[in-house]
């Protein structure tokens, strides 16, 4: 079997393994990690080793807090910008996809919001030049989400938003390759995707952004507060965090954030090289921001879709159907999918095709390819090949 869920998604076979150790009798102190205390010396231990290895696994600089929350990314919609505006009262936000949209909304109930580029009229399938952005020099940040989960669209470059720092989103490729952690005045992940469970939150802070959080953010999620205290303010996700420490640990032993891209890069260079050289999938992103990570596509009719997703789940191909607000198929493609499944994901696919491109009239997809809103992309195409 192998599962292509967007999140919580797959772990490492040898984390599995070596998490059996820790549920029941951690390095032999007869304490499960469930049961131990916070603050004592056993889970001081784990959560030093984890802070440790994360540290070597993005070169973070001294100057940068690496934080442990709970609440998932979808609570830093509202952290971020009770933590990071910092008295200013307005903040720039890009809005290229489902999530960064969602953030958008919610920041808006703790400052003015300034959206420096908006994607929606091309269904959110490309990203606009950073050249067209309208940044506000005096804004306290300015957030992106570097991957777009549910539409399949990444930056593979940062924007350079000067003075103003850069916020991120980066939960879903967070891990997935090397980043540069200078650029950024903070970033946010939660752990369902490359990490480890749902439960946890990693937030890295640049230290000078500390301090002038607003009133009324609570003193558990005050990002000051957290760093003082080693994040220990409350009760930690002490089970996500030893799940985090053994990843990263994993991750270092294959080669690192070098050797994950590498394996990233090959593993959506073959998925999009199949999908594109068929008449029977499409995928509607643009070349140049297609996510290396959430690949997503579709077919010539939902019953199609529908077909080919329940099959799948019956051949072992797990949890390809696409988010709920979109339509059509979504292979995520983290760290810990092998390309074995990927490979055996577009055997199936070509078998799933063969016998039926004879039931639908084909039609190419390219003609429509910049079609406004995604789902009417998807139901333009279908409607050429039915009716062709």
């Amino acid at each position: 079997m192998f599962n292509f869920a967007a999140g919580p998604a797959s772990l490492p076979l040898p984390v599995l393994e070596e998490a059996k150790e820790g549920l029941i009798n951690w390095r032999g102190s007869g304490l499960s990690v469930l049961e131990m205390p916070f603050t004592g010396p056993e889970f001081g231990q784990i959560l030093e080793e984890t802070l440790s290895s994360l540290r070597q696994l993005l070169n973070l600089p001294s100057n940068y807090h690496a934080l442990f929350l709970q609440g998932g990314a979808y609570g830093q919609f509202a952290l971020i910008p009770m933590n990071l505006l910092r008295g200013k009262g307005k903040a720039d936000y890009a809005i290229t996809g489902h999530w960064s949209a969602r953030a958008t909304a919610e920041a808006r109930k703790y400052g003015s919001v300034n959206v420096v580029t908006d994607n929606s009229e091309s269904g959110f399938t490309t990203l606009l030049p950073v050249e067209s952005w309208t940044l506000d020099p005096g804004a306290a940040y300015c957030h992106i989400t570097t991957n777009e989960t549910a539409n399949g669209v990444q930056f593979h470059q940062l924007p350079d938003t000067g003075a103003v720092p850069l916020i991120a989103d980066a939960t879903s490729d967070f891990l997935s390759k090397p980043i540069d952690i200078a650029r950024f005045g903070a970033l946010y992940a939660s752990a369902q995707k490359n990490i480890g469970p749902a439960g946890l939150t990693i937030v890295i802070v640049r230290k000078d952004l500390l301090g002038d959080a607003s009133s009324i953010t609570p003193s558990v999620f005050n990002f000051g507060l957290l760093a003082a205290s080693n994040s220990k303010v409350n009760t930690l996700p002490t089970w996500a965090i030893y799940i985090a420490s053994l990843v990263f640990k994993w991750i270092l032993a294959e080669g690192g954030l070098e050797e994950m891209a590498k394996r990233n890069r090959n593993k959506a260079r073959i998925l999009y090289e199949a999908i594109d050289s068929s008449d029977f999938y499409h995928c509607p992103t643009a070349n140049d921001c297609r996510s290396r990570v959430n690949v997503v596509f579709g077919l010539p009719t939902k019953a199609l879709e529908e077909a080919f997703l329940s099959l799948a789940s019956e051949r072992g191909l797990l949890n390809l159907r696409g988010h709920a607000a979109l339509e059509g198929v979504r292979a995520s493609l983290y760290n810990a999918v092998s390309e074995e499944a990927v490979r055996t994901l577009i055997d199936f696919m070509d078998e799933f095709a063969a016998p039926r491109k004879r039931q639908v009239r084909r039609h190419s997809f390219s003609a429509i390819r910049k079609s406004v809103i995604v789902n009417d992309v998807t139901s333009k195409w279908r409607d050429k090949w039915e009716l062709a």
